[in-house]
């Protein structure tokens, strides 16, 4: 799927209270989990101890569930080409609720859609409404509202 474009305000406003659209496919696989975890410093074994996380109730080890948080931004733009910008700011995130742990091995997608827009004297602040989705599951692996300041260009 192209992403959709959108470089201004009124490009935004004409898709509020719509999907947005849904990203590929990422599979998260043990060493995108163990990079993640030196990153952060989070060694807990349910993530980096296969053969211990095999005997728990999971069968294996599972994605840090901030590392699935911060795969958003990155299928974010797999569903939208926001340009025109002189900045785009990460404002907040609201709602957010971790559903399902994410299996290593497992493939997850981002489904997007535009919950409001409005204009703060000439900054456009988006609430997204996302939802990352587990291939072959039922239940997610989180749902959250993404609050985006994007500082588009004057026309």
């Amino acid at each position: 799927m192209q992403p959709i474009e959108i470089s201004s305000y009124e490009d935004f406003k004409a898709y509020e209270g719509q999907e947005l659209g849904v990203s590929e496919w990422h599979t998260i696989d043990q060493k995108q989990v163990n990079q993640f975890a030196d990153a952060t410093l989070d060694h807990q074994w349910i993530h980096l101890d296969e053969e211990r996380a095999a005997k728990s109730p999971f069968g294996g080890t599972i994605a840090h569930g901030y590392l699935t948080l911060s795969l958003a931004p990155y299928l974010w733009e797999q569903i939208a080409n926001v340009t025109n910008l002189k900045m785009m700011i990460n404002y907040g995130i609201e709602k957010m609720k971790f559903n399902q742990a994410v299996k290593v091995g497992s493939a997850v997608r981002l489904k997007a859609s535009l919950n409001s827009i409005i204009d703060l004297r000439g900054v456009s602040k988006a609430q997204i409404d996302i939802v990352m989705e587990i291939k072959d599951e039922k239940k997610h692996a989180y749902t959250a509202s993404l609050i985006f300041l994007y500082h588009f260009n004057k026309s």
